[in-house]
């Protein structure tokens, strides 16, 4: 009753005429970016930090979630029309959506996946109210070498799940890790990695590295690898649903959310692993297997709510611990820091009325996003015949006032300049962006709360595993880094076993 209570004072908050605004503005522009091939919520909030000081910081992470919701639903379009994922959680969606456009019936596939994007993210919602608190009362019990612990797991599962392997994961955690340390040293007083630049003193601002990686470096990207061209498949009709096509799709949906929420929420969630796991059991329970791969609707159904659920699951560890389990959500992360807000057990605490507003208002969101991609969806197909050109050379010219608006200064373009090509360069080895702005943000609070450690232990690294919380914590990280590597293996082995097993059975026939 009490969380019953507190999202009601939320509403309270949401639903003013100015939050509501925002909330709309927000959905708006996420469901455009999500659209767009290439320009995702990452970094649309990245791009839109700089420029979003002044407003309330309630305003502010309203417009933030409503783009990471609104992107969450415009990746399917892209994915239906295009066959181009913009997101990896939309690749699934370009499947047997892509196959379902081509064959005339892209109207159902864009409802399909707007209905279950609205079922399961409200389900999600209603997950994180309840389950948030509850998390975040547990976590008051944390003192530094449960934070130091936990730290490590969010570096080693961030590293592991993020990149193409456990290797090019630290790698980018590594430069993370490295930015962060540039600046002077809280205790000691002395700088570090400045380089005798006297504007390095204060650090380098998460805006600038943020908008730099992502921005500046997908634009860098996809200037040399050619901005390509696309034809978008024709929207044909309303985007409704038929009787048949919703008797299909509503288990699939109630299915994808109870897949997404619960692994969305794990500090080593994301929307990956149940957005293939969705698609799986359909594939496995559908009563249609021989549509799938030309066309299932279950196969759009499922995997859209599965991302749209692990989205509002992945905001559990985000309010709750300080743990971002996405790129977008390590974003928001920063915007949170921008405001001199600390995400994490005492947020609820300090901060309720604000937390509950954000809450509310993501319920808000949703209808809000229901009501624009049903109607809308020819008008979001038409953005997708934008020129590429054009998308990234306003992408350039923003990522340039923003980062002169967060420092005013033109070293922070230089350092801007810098961080892009660092971040174009991390592209080209495959090198994952979102373990680096991890290693950014968390890497100071790790070495603080490893120094309070060791200044209450005298000295003594035991304290580092000296209750239960610390041992379950520290046992979880070896094993994200020890899994990765020994999967690959034992798979390798069991299909050698298998294959030598086949061998013998057709020669003893």
């Amino acid at each position: 009753m009490e969380q019953i209570t507190l999202l009601l004072e939320g509403f309270a908050g949401a639903l003013t005429p100015m939050h509501l605004l925002w909330a709309l503005i927000g959905v708006t522009i996420g469901t455009a970016v999500g659209v767009l091939p290439g320009i995702g919520p990452a970094l649309t909030v990245a791009l839109l930090l700089p420029i979003t000081f002044r407003l309330e910081a309630s305003s502010a992470l309203i417009l933030f979630a409503g783009i990471y919701y609104g992107g969450m639903y415009g990746g399917s379009t892209t994915s239906i029309l295009l066959n181009t994922p913009g997101e990896s959680a939309s690749i699934i969606a370009a499947i047997e959506g892509n196959k379902m456009a081509r064959a005339g019936r892209a109207a159902s596939a864009l409802a399909t996946a707007a209905i279950g994007s609205f079922v399961a993210g409200t389900i999600g919602t209603v997950g994180l109210t309840f389950l948030a608190p509850a998390v975040a009362g547990f976590a008051t019990s944390f003192g530094p070498p449960e934070y130091v612990a936990l730290m490590a797991v969010a570096f080693t599962t961030v590293s592991a799940l993020l990149g193409p392997n456990l290797l090019k994961g630290m790698a980018g955690l590594l430069v993370g890790l490295t930015i962060g340390l540039i600046g002077i040293d809280s205790q000691t007083g002395q700088p570090r990695l400045t380089f005798g630049v006297d504007s390095l003193l204060d650090g380098i601002d998460v805006v600038i590295v943020v908008v730099a990686l992502f921005a500046l470096g997908e634009t860098f990207s996809r200037v040399m690898t050619g901005i390509g061209h696309s034809t978008v498949q024709p929207v044909r009709g309303r985007a409704l649903l038929s009787r048949s096509d919703l008797r299909r799709s509503w288990p699939a949906w109630l299915r994808g959310t109870a897949l997404g929420f619960p692994i969305g929420s794990l500090p080593a969630g994301g929307a990956e692993i149940p957005t293939f796991l969705s698609y799986t059991t359909e594939k496995r329970l559908s009563r249609h297997r021989h549509e799938f791969g030309r066309g299932a609707i279950e196969g759009v159904a499922g995997p859209e709510a599965a991302n749209n659920a692990a989205a509002a699951g992945v905001l559990v560890p985000l309010l709750t611990i300080g743990l971002p389990t996405s790129a977008t959500a390590a974003v928001i992360l920063t915007a949170f820091q921008s405001y001199g807000l600390q995400p994490g057990p005492a947020l609820f605490e300090e901060s309720g009325p604000l937390v509950w507003t954000l809450i509310a208002s993501l319920y808000v969101g949703n209808v809000m996003l229901l009501l624009l991609n049903l109607p809308l969806a020819k008008v979001w197909a038409r953005l997708l015949t934008i020129p590429p050109y054009a998308i990234y050379a306003a992408v350039l010219m923003f990522a340039a006032l923003g980062a002169y608006a967060a420092g005013g200064t033109t070293t922070d373009l230089i350092v801007l300049c810098v961080l892009g090509l660092l971040g174009l360069l991390m592209r080209e080895a495959g090198i994952p962006l979102a373990p680096a702005v991890v290693g950014l943000i968390l890497g100071p609070i790790a070495e603080q709360q490893l120094r309070r450690a060791l200044v209450l232990s005298e000295g003594d690294l035991s304290i580092l595993v000296s209750g239960p919380i610390t041992v379950v914590l520290w046992v979880v990280a070896v094993l994200s880094l020890v899994v990765p590597v020994l999967l690959p293996v034992v798979r390798k082995r069991r299909s050698t076993l298998a294959g030598t097993a086949t061998t013998d059975g057709s020669e003893s026939k």
